[in-house]
């Protein structure tokens, strides 16, 4: 029976903190075999992970993958470098951003999709230690202004039932 959905393996999670997101792509990932059924386990880490092009092809490097328990000698790199599959179009386009200056392709999340790895690949623009603060310091006052609301609500619900 076929796989459907989408099941997320790993997730970079300092990536949304470290980088204002642009752009996003879907890309394959070209594995071994050892190394698809240690992602089955949930065994990855894309901390340190970053993408990029090279003649043409586009390479994750630094994905570590923690090798398969009950692997042989066929048993893969954990830290080995990984081609992704991309449409040539998009590799142009990615490309000729990369060139314009200061982006850099990140690495979001691993994930199966209908039983394939997939990546979630941005083109990214590093934040500058200012811009965290100023986006920590906007998402501390949206959660504030959230709780008001609530607390309004719930006190204009007891108005009601009295």
């Amino acid at each position: 029976m076929k796989e459907k959905g989408r099941s997320v393996i790993a997730q970079n999670r300092k990536a949304r903190h470290d980088y204002t997101i642009i752009d996003t792509y879907e890309a394959g990932v070209v594995l071994m075999g050892t190394e698809v059924k240690s992602l089955r386990l949930g065994r990855a880490s894309l901390v340190d992970a970053f993408a990029t092009v090279d003649d043409g092809e586009v390479w994750l490097r630094a994905l570590h993958i923690a090798e398969y328990a009950l692997g042989t000698w066929t048993n893969h790199e954990p830290r080995r470098t990984r081609k992704l599959l991309l449409h040539k179009g998009e590799i142009e386009r990615l490309i000729g951003k990369i060139r314009e200056g200061g982006l850099t392709l990140v690495p979001l999340s691993l994930y199966f999709s209908d039983g394939k790895v997939k990546c979630e690949l941005a083109l990214a623009k590093g934040k500058r230690t200012y811009d965290k603060r100023t986006d920590l310091a906007k998402r501390d006052a949206d959660r504030e202004i959230q709780r008001a609301y609530g607390r309004a609500a719930k006190g204009r619900a007891r108005e009601l039932r009295r």
